[in-house]
């Protein structure tokens, strides 16, 4: 057993997220949401790398001896699968790890809604999910393709970074790719999916032009394109997407991307107040023939109305979500005040003065 494996048994018994360890610094978890310091000497620069190197594979060792950063997953089995960050930093390494549990949740057991299982059955079409960094969008993102995998009879390729979550093969073949250990970059495995016969297509991080670029193509190609997106909000989102190509692209690109767009989910964390544990707020944006034709003409900006009136469709604002968790008494009202996009709406619930004071209406 390798030693830093104790810290990982203490974080998944106190239900963390997270592990930091720092040269400096004593081990910190994430529990819900907050850092908390274990009782633990501060760790020393050779005496931390000792213990990093011991579980990076050599390839990935000498990657961040030339970069001064890396990614890969480990995983213990029995317990759970870690996304692992090295880094250098004034004091010496660095590194943060998030656990990927190693029973993939459902969506019933997620509480769901219909319309994420629905979206795992369509044949073809761009499916984003998104939101900050740790609101659970790979958990998310798992649970649709786990649907899909039970349901359907394909063929699902992940491309990732490293991977996450571990599909069996259950209704569908499931071929996992990692990048940098089985592909040179997300584009360059992109470009092989279409050679590969795929029905699914997981993309677990659409970072950049290109990588964007070729998803689309491959949603307008007959294909069910999954990925997720770092923003925070569903029309956000279309924007983003538009906004990465060049000015005189931009209006082709709206043209294709209404066209093999069916919906974006963008998830907001919250602690849970009555319980412990945290909870997920669901913007929900399917792409109707209204949204669609918004898209093509460039008024993103009338998305939350469409979404306001296509409830019927499933699509939800995240006012909305928010507002239904506060009234179950599930999450705090000034933080639901705080993740809010309408703050005259929460401002009658709120106790305190806003965190982001920046916002206030």
């Amino acid at each position: 057993m390798a030693k830093i494996d104790a810290f990982f048994k203490l974080l998944n018994e106190q239900g963390g997220s997270d592990l930091h360890l720092a040269s400096g610094s004593p081990p910190i978890l994430r529990i819900r949401g907050d850092l908390h310091r274990i009782k633990y000497k501060m760790l020393e620069n050779d005496e931390l790398k000792a213990m990093l190197y011991e579980i990076a594979p050599e390839n990935k060792i000498k990657v961040f001896e030339e970069t001064g950063d890396v990614d890969f997953g480990y995983e213990i089995p029995g317990l759970a699968r870690y996304r692992a960050n090295f880094f250098m930093q004034k004091n010496g390494v660095g590194a943060v790890f998030r656990e990927i549990p190693s029973k993939i949740l459902t969506a019933e057991q997620l509480g769901l809604p219909d319309i994420m299982t629905k979206l795992s059955m369509l044949p073809r079409g761009l499916v984003l999910v998104t939101g900050p960094t740790g609101s659970g969008k790979s958990t998310t993102l798992a649970a649709i393709l786990d649907y899909a995998n039970a349901n359907r009879k394909d063929h699902i390729i992940t491309v990732e970074d490293p991977i996450e979550f571990v599909h069996q093969s259950k209704g569908c073949l499931v071929n996992h790719r990692e990048v940098g250990s089985h592909t040179k970059s997300f584009s360059t495995a992109l470009k092989g999916a279409l050679r590969e016969d795929p029905d699914i297509i997981l993309v677990g991080e659409m970072r950049d032009l290109e990588t964007i670029s070729l998803a689309i193509e491959a949603a307008m190609t007959g294909h069910l394109v999954m990925g997720t997106l770092h923003t925070i909000s569903a029309p956000k989102t279309v924007d983003r997407i538009i906004e990465i190509f060049p000015t005189q692209q931009q209006p082709q690109v709206r043209a294709t991307l209404a066209d093999a767009l069916r919906a974006v989910i963008s998830q907001t964390m919250f602690k849970r107040i009555d319980i412990k544990g945290r909870c997920v707020a669901f913007e929900i944006l399917v792409a109707t023939p209204a949204v669609r034709n918004l898209i093509r003409e460039g008024k993103t900006y009338q998305i939350p109305s469409s979404m306001q009136t296509g409830k019927k469709f499933g699509m939800k604002t995240l006012d909305d979500a928010i507002m239904e968790l506060m009234q179950e008494g599930w999450i705090d009202p000034d933080e639901a005040y705080n993740k809010c996009v309408d703050k005259a709406k929460f401002k009658p619930f709120a106790k305190s003065a806003p965190a982001d004071f920046t916002e206030v209406s």
